[in-house]
């Protein structure tokens, strides 16, 4: 039996999942997530079923020095490993409480699975724009959802977590039960260990007013500036964005947006449709509308306000948050999202304040809450234009380098520095997580995709 084999045999029999090498059927299945750039190549891939499984794979990788990772849709992936994947996606469970209106939710669930057990109970989780996005993961890093301005960061809304911890051991842990841990698991962005449960917030919505307004940007320029204007008066129960991006001239695009740069003003409002229609008129009379999907809908169909594309494709991204928005900063934004961008580019501005500006009543990890916006480039790629995608990312963000405050690890996607992962929490507290990480993983195996460990 050779030293691989008898490996797999011993780790099949401690779990209940299935354990993959690379000549196995399924393993590229398994490996692969959403985000197809440099997919994991793992040694060994342990495709858990439950809590043990997980607990039993990380103490077996821990014994044996071996690297390690985690990943439920791989929304968030950044940099392949050669060691152990842990994969969660089968670990989907969802148990909604509609009296203490709290939901359980396992680490492979998605959102769409939590948005569909708690609407039949008048509830909603604060979920983001994508509801395909695995939610444990989504809430670890902080999470600015929908109703972001209304609620804060879905983090925040956290009761517990279930985790096994770098050390191989299952804890549970609250506020009143290893604190720091809590703190560090709510906005660290999985430093600390694999989550394999929370118990979260719901809220009572039922519906929304949300959608979209669509300019031509050859036609209206000055469209960000505008909107940016408008987000100074909103009141907290509208939370919105804008997105430019610049059509192909193809088949299968809608013929008014064929070849066009087009900005997408994306609204979430809590309140009644006539009040989103009447906040939402000043942004009608920017100029005439491509498209107008503004209007009353079902929170199960929130994800249609952002209609991000659900087919797997490798990307590559970047954000800043930032304390404004320099007017002389926003044509640039336009014109790198523009036909004569060097490579195909969607960049992104969302208004944050609010809820999100207020200490939570536990504190926790998440930095920058006096952040104003978050201003993010994201660009499909390849082997051939990755370097290209980056060089102008880093172009298109440098105007707002002096109004930044640092990063969101939710909206970063490419590997972070040492220094870049800092500078995404508030001064001292990227220490204090190293110190948290460094006391349960000594020799540094748990890999997270940023920085140099």
């Amino acid at each position: 039996m050779t030293d691989t084999t008898s490996f797999v045999a011993e780790l099949s029999s401690r779990v209940r999942g299935r354990v993959l090498t690379a000549d196995a059927d399924g393993y590229d299945v398994e490996r692969t997530g959403f985000q197809r750039w440099e997919a994991h190549r793992p040694a060994v891939v342990v495709a858990a079923t439950s809590t043990d499984d997980v607990r039993e794979a990380v103490g077996f990788a821990v014994a044996r020095r071996m690297p390690w990772t985690v990943q439920a849709t791989g929304h968030g992936h950044t940099t392949p490993i050669e060691g152990m994947l842990i994969t969660t996606r089968r670990m989907n469970g969802v148990r909604v409480d509609p009296v203490r209106r709290v939901a359980w939710v396992e680490a492979g669930a998605t959102w769409r699975e939590v948005i569909d057990a708690a609407a039949p109970h008048g509830l909603a989780p604060l979920s983001g724009s994508f509801p395909d996005l695995g939610a444990v993961a989504y809430t670890v890093t902080g999470g600015v959802g929908l109703l972001a301005r209304r609620h804060g960061f879905t983090s925040d809304h956290v009761h517990r977590f279930d985790v096994v911890t770098p050390d191989g051991r299952l804890r549970h842990v609250s506020e009143h039960s290893e604190p720091e841990l809590f703190w560090a698991l709510r906005g660290g962005g999985g430093r600390v260990g694999v989550v394999t449960g929370m118990e979260i917030e719901l809220v009572c919505v039922t519906r929304l007013f949300g959608g979209s307004l669509l300019f031509d940007v050859a036609q209206v320029s000055d469209v960000l500036e505008v909107w940016g204007s408008w987000t100074g008066e909103v009141d907290d129960d509208l939370t919105s964005a804008a997105t430019v991006l610049t059509y192909p001239d193809v088949a299968g695009v809608p013929e008014p947006l064929r070849g066009r740069s087009v900005a997408h003003l994306r609204v979430a409002y809590c309140g009644s449709a006539d009040e989103g229609r009447a906040v939402t008129r000043p942004l009608r009379e920017i100029g005439p509308v491509l498209a107008d999907t503004l209007g009353e809908l079902p929170y199960p169909e929130s994800g249609s306000i952002f209609d991000e594309p659900e087919e797997p494709h490798p990307y590559r991204g970047d954000n800043l948050v930032v304390r404004e928005l320099p007017p002389e900063a926003l044509p640039g934004l336009t014109a790198a999202a523009g036909p004569d961008a060097p490579v195909f580019t969607v960049v992104g501005v969302r208004h944050l304040g609010g809820a999100l500006a207020r200490s939570p009543r536990v504190p926790s990890a998440v930095g920058h809450r006096s952040g104003s916006y978050l201003v993010s480039v994201l660009s499909p790629v390849s082997e051939t234009d990755e370097r290209v995608a980056r060089r102008h990312h880093d172009a298109t963000l440098a105007p707002f380098i002096e109004v930044a405050l640092g990063r969101r690890l939710g909206f970063a996607f490419r590997p972070l520095s040492d220094e870049e992962l800092a500078g995404a929490f508030d001064p001292g507290d990227d220490a204090r997580l190293r110190r948290i990480a460094r006391e349960l993983d000594p020799h540094g195996l748990l890999r997270i995709g940023h920085g140099s460990r």
